[in-house]
C-alpha cells in the first residue's frame, strides 16, 4: 500500500449520499483541536452551549438542527476524566434526540484505558465500562488515537477506528536528524508493537525495556533487552502520567551504555503528579507529546498537531473510504 499524506485538503463541503452533512460539535475537553479538526475539514465548528448547572450537573444544548446529518463529538476524555467523559455522554444524548443521522465520538485520548482488564480480584474492567456508556447513548462509531491496549476495540459492537501517532514522531524526527545512530525502545512489553511500527518506518534497531509492577503506581525496570550501548535512544510511550517509568527506563539506558540524550515520544500527556520533574532528568533531551490532550507551549515540550489526521479519518469515515490507510 503506497504512503498517504496528509497533505491532501479535504473537501470544503461534505455532503453524504443520504444528504447529510458533516457537523463537528466540541465539549470543553480541548476545543483548540477542534477548531483545527474544523479548519482542516473546511467546515464551521457547530454551536453548542456546553456548560454547567449551579450544582455541578452537565447542561448541554445544540443550537443549530442537525436532524439526518453525519455528527462528529470531539471530545478526549483527559482530566478531569469524569467531567469531559460526562459532556460527551451528555452532547451525544443531545444529539440522538435531534435525530442526527450518526453519532460520532472522536476521542482522541480514551480515558479508563488502563482498566482493560481483571489484574488481581474484585476488580472493574472500565474501558467495557465506557465502551457499553458510549454505546447505550447512541454512538454509532469512535474515532481514536492510540488505544492503551488494543483489545478495547473488541469491547465495542460498533466500529472503532484507531489512529496511530507513529506517522507523526517518525516525520518529526527524520525532519530533525534525530535518527543516525539512534534506537527504538519500547518502555515496556504492551508498547513494543507501536515501537516496531515506528523502528520499521525510520529502519533503526529496537530495544524493549523490562519493568515489573512494585505497588499500583509503582514499576521497576530490570533490565534492558537489545543492544543500546553507544546509540541515542528514542522512547515511544502511549500515555506519560507521573512519568516515573519513563525516568526509571532512562537510568536503565543510561546505565547500559545508551547516550544520555533521550528522546521522549509519548501520545498522550497526562502529565500528573511528579511528572514534570521526572521528565526534567537531565539525560533527556527532548520530550514530544501531540496535542490529544490540551497542553500549554509554555511547559516547554514538542507539540505534534493531530488535527490533519483525525480531519482526513473524518473526512474518509464520512464518504465511505478506508481510514487504514492513515495508520
Amino acid at each position: 500500500m503506497g504512503r498517504f499524506s496528509l497533505d491532501e485538503q479535504p473537501n470544503s463541503f461534505l455532503v453524504s449520499a443520504g444528504g447529510g452533512q458533516v457537523k463537528l460539535f466540541s465539549g470543553n475537553a480541548n476545543r483548540p483541536l477542534a477548531e483545527a479538526i474544523a479548519r482542516a475539514l473546511g467546515v464551521r465548528l457547530g454551536e453548542a452551549v456546553v456548560e454547567r448547572f449551579p450544582d455541578g450537573e452537565v447542561r448541554v444544548r445544540l443550537l443549530e438542527s442537525i436532524r439526518g446529518d453525519d455528527v462528529y463529538l470531539i471530545q478526549p476524555t483527559a482530566p478531569p476524566v469524569n467531567d469531559n467523559l460526562m459532556e460527551l455522554l451528555v452532547l451525544a444524548d443531545a444529539a440522538r434526540r435531534s435525530s442526527a443521522g450518526r453519532i460520532n465520538a472522536v476521542i482522541p485520548y480514551f480515558g479508563y484505558a488502563r482498566q482493560d482488564k481483571q489484574t488481581q480480584g474484585r476488580e472493574p474492567i472500565t474501558a467495557r465500562l465506557v465502551a457499553g456508556l458510549l454505546e447505550y447513548v447512541g454512538i454509532h462509531r469512535v474515532i481514536t488515537v492510540d488505544l492503551h491496549a488494543p483489545q478495547i476495540q473488541g469491547f465495542f459492537y460498533q466500529p472503532v477506528d484507531e489512529l496511530s501517532a507513529v506517522r507523526l514522531f517518525a516525520e518529526y524526527l527524520e525532519k530533525q536528524n534525530l535518527t543516525e545512530n539512534a534506537v527504538v525502545v519500547s518502555p515496556d512489553s504492551g508498547r513494543a508493537e507501536q515501537a516496531r511500527r515506528l523502528s520499521e518506518r525510520l529502519n533503526l534497531p529496537l530495544a524493549i525495556l523490562a519493568k515489573r509492577r512494585t505497588g499500583p503506581h509503582e514499576t521497576q525496570v530490570s533490565y534492558v533487552i537489545g543492544d543500546v550501548a553507544g546509540k541515542r535512544p528514542l522512547i515511544i510511550d502511549d500515555i506519560i502520567s507521573t512519568g516515573g517509568t519513563i525516568r526509571r527506563g532512562v537510568e536503565a539506558l543510561v546505565a547500559a551504555g545508551a547516550i544520555p540524550e533521550v528522546i521522549v515520544m509519548a501520545s498522550h500527556a497526562v502529565l500528573v503528579g511528579n511528572a514534570r520533574e521526572n521528565l526534567a532528568h537531565p539525560a533527556i533531551r527532548e520530550v514530544v507529546f501531540t496535542d490529544t490532550i490540551a497542553l500549554s507551549p509554555a511547559l516547554g515540550y514538542t507539540i505534534l498537531p493531530t488535527a490533519p489526521l483525525l480531519a482526513q479519518a473524518i473526512k474518509r469515515v464520512h464518504t465511505n473510504q478506508s481510514v487504514s490507510v492513515l495508520i
